[in-house]
């Protein structure tokens, strides 16, 4: 039995192939015996899998290059339209229509038959049709089920499945009405049928509490509980530090060392040292927990944290990426005891450059564990009795400080991107019930470790760059030149205006914008879109620098308890630097593992941020049951063909459907962003100030409607102007890009808006049971 993947690779490059049958492959191949022709099938199939070949409608295997397909991953919208997301990701996404979907479900990995839409000149839209499904990406569903007399049905959670799951007789589990349950696929739908599965696990009934964010995690593929072996294996890790563990580290025990972390959090992975040199220089020590030294390469613990690559914080709980006997414990950089770390110590200069550095495996015992809170009331309000408790540490403090305004004012001058956004936190009770909304802020504490642990990223990241070898980075590519040309168009709306084009703009005229818009009405709304010109940062095995942060070098070094990516990094720290192994068996091994591991965390990160907005927008939506009917100030933050939405100053959004503009026929215009009335010529357009009304509120789609006070009720149905179809299209919003997970070094807000109506402050602290509308 030969290698029929190279030998077929061999024939579809030649020069002179023509699309060939299975059975001339077979002949060409001399397939004849039954094993063989097995295996020869095999890998056509997974070669067609794969997006190198194309079977036609004539069962003939075309090289997939000498097509106008396109590979990507299908990302389906709740309206029935989808984009594809080419692997390439150089090409732009491609809309979808709702006809050229052909039973492909969202996730699923498709090639697209590309054309063109009827628009042409600069507005060209280019769309699609789904011509094979190439790989699955969903396989289990999360929904609802509904029993018939013989047989059941479940409606998926997700709005993007738009057909139900046909349950068989006697394939429910015993589930009754209302129950929210788990289905694994076992057939797909073809367009005639529905798709079909089998009920695999009861989630609980629908309004019992706590289901509803479970059926979100479910959904979302994510495990919650560790599998026994795994625990078994944490298990026998020791709660403390022998002597000989010792060996071969720096012994850091003896020198002033802090964490500053949130008063709630308990996996405590980094930690500071800041002392001013003889030579007026600074000396910056980070701290991380040495995690790689406990979760070793071949563990149990070890294939859980990659296949997880990521903790996942939602409103109620944390999913974990290692057992909490390990991140709560001895990894966790808790006060008074000693810890084994990786440190990166760096020597700054008053102008922030970097003037030496030094990475190294450490033990260090923190003196005190800071919080943000406590260190901001020193810092920010000159808190005399705070001062006077951490005496110890306060001169330690004003150094760190003086420290990260020199960073931070580094990064400025080189045109780092600061996104200020206000960011809010969904306030619970025990029964999972929403209790308050509220804004989180970003002081100085908050700025300064982020400011030190930006600078051990970049200095790790540098460091392995120049030796050259097999690396991990967190990369941030340059945007693409057509949406940041969309971008430049919308704010002359504004009055601003970009010299430049889009594929060589810097990211300082993006600060320069940033800055120009501050304390603007518009200020949130560009700063929005500008985001969402951007391409999505991402983890690579090449470095492509970091836009955003206008750094030619950066990794992720700092999380190694809740990102799996900065667990590689420690190990190839210890393999390179402690270990020494830099020889070509070294290198080859990294070379072949990191392009994968880099796509799968990618991934999983993406995985939990969605996870985490679905929940947020869940439990705002929830929230927003006791507020319907009362009237709020808002800020239009986005406008599309069917409606606009309207933010609050507390970030919860709403949807002001066209139906609901009752005072006219509103026309959209994308090229503006804005609705203008064909009557009254009322415009509106993203950043205006709007007051609005709590119309309704889907929990089912996490949806909130809202309507502008003061326009008239709408007339009976017979009565009413049919609403205007608009066939212009808009990509959808990257609003995974809205995400912002919690780590340190994300970007938080401290600027809420004050003057508008701060309804959500003061909530009722025990809010009432309610019914879900369905």
């Amino acid at each position: 039995m030969g290698d029929y993947r190279e030998r077929i690779l061999e024939i579809i490059e030649s020069e002179n192939y023509k699309p060939m049958t299975m059975s001339q492959f077979q002949k060409e191949l001399s397939a004849d015996e039954s094993d063989d022709f097995k295996e020869m099938v095999k890998t056509l199939v997974a070669l067609e899998e794969s997006g190198i070949v194309f079977r036609t409608k004539k069962d003939k295997f075309m090289k997939t290059s000498e097509t106008d397909l396109v590979k990507g991953n299908l990302s389906m919208h709740k309206r029935g339209f989808g984009f594809l997301r080419p692997e390439d990701t150089e090409l732009e996404d491609v809309f979808i229509p709702p006809n050229a979907i052909n039973s492909a479900l969202d996730g699923d990995t498709v090639l697209v038959k590309i054309g063109k839409s009827a628009k042409g000149g600069e507005d060209e839209k280019y769309e699609g049709e789904i011509t094979s499904i190439l790989k699955r990406g969903i396989t289990r569903v999360v929904g609802e089920y509904q029993p018939n007399k013989h047989f059941g049905f479940v409606v998926p959670d997700s709005k993007k499945i738009v057909d139900d799951i046909f349950i068989p007789k006697g394939q429910n589990l015993g589930a009754i009405e209302g129950h929210k349950v788990l289905v694994e696929i076992t057939r797909y739908g073809d367009g005639n049928d529905n798709a079909e599965g089998h009920v695999i696990q009861l989630l609980g009934h629908k309004n019992d509490p706590g289901v509803d964010i479970m059926s979100i995690i479910y959904q979302h593929g994510i495990e919650i509980d560790f599998p026994e072996e795994v625990l078994k294996e944490a298990e026998h890790v020791p709660d403390h530090i022998d002597r000989f563990e010792l060996d071969g580290r720096r012994d850091l025990r003896d020198e002033l060392t802090i964490t500053i972390d949130g008063a709630d959090a308990k996996d405590l992975d980094d930690a500071i040292a800041v002392s001013k040199l003889d030579n007026g220089n600074f000396e910056l020590t980070v701290s991380i927990a040495d995690v790689s030294y406990y979760v070793t390469e071949n563990s149990e613990m070890n294939k859980e944290a990659y296949d997880r690559a990521t903790s996942v914080y939602l409103v109620d709980r944390v999913i974990p990426m290692i057992p909490h006997r390990l991140s709560n414990g001895i990894c966790s950089l808790n006060p008074d005891v000693d810890r084994l770390t990786m440190s990166c110590r760096m020597e700054i200069d008053s102008n922030g450059k970097l003037v030496n550095h030094e990475i190294f495996q450490s033990v260090i015992h923190s003196n005190r564990r800071m919080t943000y809170d406590a260190v901001n009331k020193m810092l920010d309000e000159d808190d005399q009795a705070l001062i006077h408790e951490y005496r110890d540490v306060y001169p330690m403090l004003q150094e760190a400080e003086a420290l990260a305004k020199v960073l931070r004012n580094r990064r400025d001058a080189r045109g780092a991107i600061d996104f200020d956004f206000n960011e809010a936190q969904v306030i619970v009770g025990a029964d999972g019930a929403p209790e308050d909304v509220v804004l989180r802020t970003r002081s100085v504490g908050e700025k300064m470790i982020e400011e030190f642990m930006l600078a051990a990223n970049e200095t790790v990241a540098e460091h392995f760059h120049w030796m050259d070898v097999p690396f991990l980075y967190r990369i941030h590519e340059d945007p693409k030149e057509e949406k940041l040309r969309q971008f430049f168009e919308f704010i002359t709306n504004f009055g601003i205006v970009v010299k430049g084009k889009g594929n060589e703009i810097h990211p300082k005229a993006l600060q320069e914008i940033t800055e120009e818009i501050q304390g603007r009405p518009e200020e949130m709304v560009i700063s929005t879109l500008m985001l969402r010109s951007l391409q999505q940062a991402r983890y690579s095995e090449e470095n492509a620098g970091h836009f955003g942060l206008a750094a030619e070098f950066y990794t992720h070094f700092t999380s190694p308890i809740r990102r799996y990516p900065d667990l590689i990094v420690h190990r190839l720290i210890r393999e390179y630097l402690i270990d020494g192994h830099t020889g070509q068996k070294t290198i080859d091994k990294n070379a072949e593992f990191l392009p994968d591991a880099a796509q799968h965390t990618s991934d999983r990160e993406r995985r939990a941020q969605d996870a985490e907005r679905d929940t947020d927008d869940l439990k705002k939506a929830e929230f927003m049951l006791e507020h319907i009917g009362e009237t709020h100030e808002g800020v239009i933050s986005g406008i599309m063909n069917f409606g606009m939405f309207v933010e609050l100053p507390n970030t919860i959004e709403g949807l002001v459907h066209v139906s609901m503009m009752t005072d006219d026929h509103y026309q959209y215009h994308e090229r503006q962003m804005s609705m203008i009335g064909d009557r009254t010529g009322n415009v509106y357009r993203i950043g205006d100030p709007v007051e609005i009304e709590v119309a309704d509120v889907k929990l089912s789609e996490k949806l909130i409607d809202f309507k502008i006070t003061g326009m008239p009720e709408r007339a009976p149905r017979e009565k009413r102007d049919k609403p205007v179809e608009i066939k212009a299209k808009s990509k959808k919003d990257d609003s995974s890009n809205k995400s912002r997970s919690r780590q340190k070094n994300d970007k938080g807000s401290d600027n809420g808006n004050t003057n508008k109506k701060p309804f959500y402050k003061g909530a009722k602290k025990a809010a009432k049971k309610r019914n879900r509308k369905k």
